[in-house]
């Protein structure tokens, strides 16, 4: 049985594409546009050799709320809380509740190895690092005729 492709990440490639393009570019406020503030979170992307680095803020959030996901090229970042107050006061009760979600679709210049990826969280930063996947050597030999 296929697995139904989700229309919206075909979407959410399409927007971070669309922010990649303008996010460098002098004069450029990614708030006006809606594609920055307070749910963007902040990464920093370095090359060491044989890995890459991932560095990203998401104060606030524990561990448990943060999702790190690799697929191929695409390494995403999620994070996501829900919080809820309830007061009572003799006959009032007040209750507020506050989600935040942060989420962060990063494409990588290289292959990485899947099962060699490790993650650590400390003071609201993650880090992430990707071990860069071998070059594929040999291949296939092709008779000119």
């Amino acid at each position: 049985m296929s697995r139904r492709r989700n229309p919206f990440d075909d979407l959410e490639e399409f927007f971070e594409r669309f922010s990649r393009q303008f996010e460098n570019q002098p004069g450029f406020d990614q708030d006006v546009f809606g594609m920055g503030g307070a749910n963007r979170m902040s990464v920093d992307l370095a090359d060491r050799d044989a890995e890459f680095v991932v560095t990203a803020d998401a104060p606030g959030f524990s561990k448990e709320e943060i999702d790190v996901r690799v697929t191929g090229r695409r390494l995403t970042i999620e994070a996501e809380r829900e919080e809820h107050t309830e007061e009572e006061e003799e006959t009032y009760l007040r209750s507020e509740r506050h989600s935040e979600s942060l989420r962060r679709t990063l494409q990588l210049p290289e292959p990485v190895e899947e099962e060699g990826v490790s993650a650590t969280y400390k003071n609201g930063v993650l880090t992430i690092t990707l071990p860069k996947r071998e070059p594929e050597t040999g291949g296939k030999s092709i008779d000119i005729e």
